[in-house]
This record gives structure tokens, C-alpha cells and sequence, in this order.
């Protein structure tokens, strides 16, 4: 073996040392020899509780502090673009989406006129899964094109609604007023940017929403096992049957992402093409400036803004809010309070979560974290904006990545939004 697999060894064996402390011992030849053994190792022996107890430090070792594969800060990348092509290759093939993006044929269902927003009631057919209902936002009275924002739904462990979550309609179900009270300081966002001046389209995507799963379509001992043996269907106008589906849906997560990756395909890559059919329809629209579009959304809203903008450059600004982090972060503290949503096998050996997010550099990009968001760390969310800021820096855009600490839970308040609508103005509205 050469000087460079004896670093590697060398590398390794220190990370590990460091991860499990005096219950990790060399083999009798060292490191040099590549025998390291893993002794039985306990909490009372320092190591720290994590995901994969006892597993944990060698788990530590496969996500240590070495560059993924196709990072951008490693030395031998000079060229933005050269480095992208690949970076981007090896996203776009893990991320294994079911079919090429394309555009929908839109159904106008209605139009009304609400709080000085005109809004349009939409419905499209994807090759697989029930309709896709979405709603159209612009100024009233508005002639001529926008900049436009492609507003993505929160998950908030609520797969009845999606769309719901952040617009505002007259008859608004109470379940959503408390939601939009809960995490949004009593506002819909979406509502709110386009009476800024935006053309806003909200779609419901994979499993939410219209595409939510009906349970008549389950197999009974399914749902007999998750809770919900009794109901065909939720009646809309009962919160208790809404909350039994919303825990359906979040135990049968498991059953999606295993049956997905028996086909295939990822879950991140079906919402992915969904959220891209919607863009594609977006910027087919004759109101819409198709060179001004951005993007942004709350928790899994921007988990969904993170994978659109690394992976479509049609998207000229995006931004994050409560969704940064690293994959060691998800992988020893907190993925028990995550959705199956976020995950491509293998992607953590070539890019860094928020390095997918850095596939849109030098495009601008804002993050916008919570400090008591117990979702993460605040460690890996301070590692997630240096390693994003070495992106920017290295690109020659520093100027063009910018990330805000709110000390406030899981949320995306007035405030934050106040930042959010200024960003947009600045990189859509006034450019």
C-alpha cells in the first residue's frame, strides 16, 4: 500500500480515536497495519449518545471532517463550471427521479379575488397519483409579467393539507389558521409576497394534499396496524379524523421510502420532478417573467428549495429557512425527528447537505435559521453556513450568500419573512 492509503489509515484511526476515546484500541500492528478494532463501547466510557449507540464513533468516522468526493472546497477544483458539470452528474444520478420534468396542462377550476390577491384555483395531471391542485397568486389588477416564487409547503406532520399551509382563501379550515398562527406569525406568506408585487404559484406535492394517499387504497391490515383499520376516508370537517390520518402518514413514511427504493427511484426524486413540473408550468405562463423565479419555503419547504435550487438553473435566488444542517447532524443527533423525505443514498460520499444548495452558486441564496429549533444542532448549523460561505468565497460570490440566526424555534415569522420579501426585492422584484 502507498504513502496516501497509510494517511488515509492514519486519518481515520484518529477520527475514530477521537469519536470513541479509550474504548477504541489499535491492533497490534497499528494503524500502519490497517487492523483497527472497536472494543465494546458504552455511554459510560465517554461516548456521547447518538442515533447508532454503540455504533456511533465508527459511524462518526464515515462522515468525519475529510471533503466529499465532489466538494468544491477541495484544492483541485479551480473551475466553477467544470467542477459543477460533475457535482452535478453525480446528484442528478442519485437522486434517481422517476421521469424528465415537463410541462403540465394547467385546468383553470376558479378565479376569485380575495384580501387584493387575484388567485386562480389550478389542476394538472402527472403521469402517476391523483390530480394536482395548486393555487395561483398575483396582485389584482396586475397586467403584464412578474417575478415570480415558486412557494413550497411546509411538512409540519401535516399530509392532509399542503398547499393550504401557506395561502389564505375565504372559508380558510380552522386546522390551517392554527397552523399559519403557529408557524408563521398569522400570516399566509405566500399571500403576502404577492401583494408585494410577485406572481406566486403553490402546488401540493408527492403525498400531500390532493396527492395525498386515500386510505381506501391501503391494504387493510396496514391500516389496521397504523391506526386506521376503521376509516375508507377523512371526512374534511372532522379535526379528529385530519390528526388519525396526519399519524397514519407519519408512520406509513417508512413504507413509502422502502417501496421507492424498491423501484428505483428516491423519494427527494419524485417531489423533486413534481416541484420542476410545477416551475415548467410556472414559466410557461405569459404573466410571468420566466428569468426572474426564486424560490423559498419553511422545514420541508426548505428541505424542497435546498434539492430544486442545487438541481435547476432556472432558479435565479432561493431561500432556506429551518431546514440547514449537515449529514452529520442527521446521521448521530437528529434524524429521529425527520421525515423520510430528505434522503439520497450514497450522496453523502460526493457533496455535503448544504453543499447541494452550493450547486447554485453564484446565484444568491439566503438561509434563515432558527436558534431554538430543536430539529438541529446549532453547531452543524453554524458548520452548515461556514461550509456554504467556503462555496460562495471560493466561487468569488461571498456577497451573494447570506444566513440569519433568529432566537425562535422551528419557525418562519414576520421578521423572518421581512428578510425573506427584502432578499427577494432586492434579487427579483428590482434587478
Amino acid at each position: 500500500m502507498g504513502e496516501a492509503s497509510a494517511s488515509r489509515r492514519e486519518f481515520l484511526w484518529q477520527m475514530a480515536s477521537l469519536a470513541a476515546g479509550p474504548a477504541l484500541v489499535r491492533g497490534s500492528g497499528g494503524p500502519a497495519s490497517g487492523e483497527v478494532t472497536f472494543g465494546a463501547i458504552a455511554v459510560a466510557s465517554g461516548v456521547a449518545p447518538n442515533m447508532l449507540g454503540a455504533y456511533g464513533p465508527w459511524a462518526a468516522v464515515l462522515v468525519s471532517d475529510e471533503l466529499p468526493l465532489a466538494s468544491f472546497r477541495r484544492p483541485q477544483w479551480r473551475d466553477l463550471d467544470a467542477w459543477r458539470r460533475v457535482a452535478y452528474r453525480h446528484y442528478v444520478d442519485l437522486l434517481a427521479q422517476p421521469a424528465k420534468p415537463y410541462t403540465p396542462q394547467a385546468t383553470v377550476v376558479e378565479e376569485l379575488e380575495y384580501e387584493g390577491v387575484a388567485i386562480e384555483r389550478l389542476r394538472w395531471q402527472l403521469p402517476y397519483g391523483p390530480a394536482t391542485e395548486a393555487l395561483f397568486l398575483k396582485p389584482a389588477g396586475h397586467t403584464g409579467r412578474l417575478p415570480a416564487v415558486l412557494a413550497l409547503h411546509d411538512h409540519g406532520g401535516v399530509k392532509y393539507f399542503g398547499k393550504e399551509k401557506i395561502t389564505r382563501v375565504p372559508h380558510q379550515h380552522p386546522l390551517m389558521r392554527k397552523h399559519q398562527d403557529f408557524y408563521y406569525g398569522g400570516v399566509a406568506w405566500a399571500n403576502e409576497l404577492a401583494k408585494r408585487g410577485y406572481a406566486v404559484l403553490v402546488h401540493d406535492t408527492f403525498l400531500f394534499g390532493s396527492r395525498r394517499v386515500r386510505l381506501k387504497d391501503i391494504p387493510e391490515i396496514v391500516r389496521r396496524r397504523l391506526g386506521v383499520g376503521d376509516l375508507d376516508e377523512v371526512d374534511p370537517d372532522s379535526d379528529d379524523q385530519i390528526r388519525r390520518y396526519n399519524r397514519f402518514a407519519a408512520e406509513h413514511e417508512h413504507l413509502v421510502a422502502k417501496s421507492l427504493f424498491c423501484a428505483g427511484i428516491t423519494w427527494p426524486g419524485v417531489f423533486t420532478y413534481e416541484d420542476q413540473c410545477a416551475l415548467e408550468y410556472l414559466c410557461s405562463r405569459s404573466d410571468v417573467d420566466a428569468g426572474r423565479i426564486g424560490c423559498a419555503g419553511l422545514s420541508g419547504g426548505g428541505l424542497r428549495t435546498v434539492y430544486l435550487s442545487g438541481l435547476d438553473q432556472r432558479i435565479r435566488c432561493a431561500c432556506c429557512v429551518g431546514m440547514m444542517t449537515t449529514w452529520r447532524d442527521y446521521l448521530l443527533n437528529k434524524c429521529f425527528t425527520h421525515t423520510w423525505m430528505i434522503y439520497i443514498p450514497h450522496l453523502p460520499r460526493y457533496l455535503d447537505y448544504p453543499e447541494i444548495l452550493g450547486l447554485m452558486v453564484p446565484k444568491p441564496a439566503l438561509v434563515l435559521n432558527c436558534e431554538k429549533d430543536f430539529l438541529f444542532t446549532l453547531p452543524e448549523m453554524k458548520r452548515a453556513e461556514q461550509i456554504l460561505r467556503a462555496v460562495y468565497a471560493k466561487a468569488g460570490a461571498a456577497d451573494r450568500f447570506g444566513c440569519s440566526y433568529y432566537p425562535v424555534p422551528h419557525r418562519f415569522n414576520r421578521e423572518m419573512q421581512a428578510e425573506a420579501f427584502a432578499f427577494f426585492d432586492r434579487y427579483l422584484r428590482d434587478a
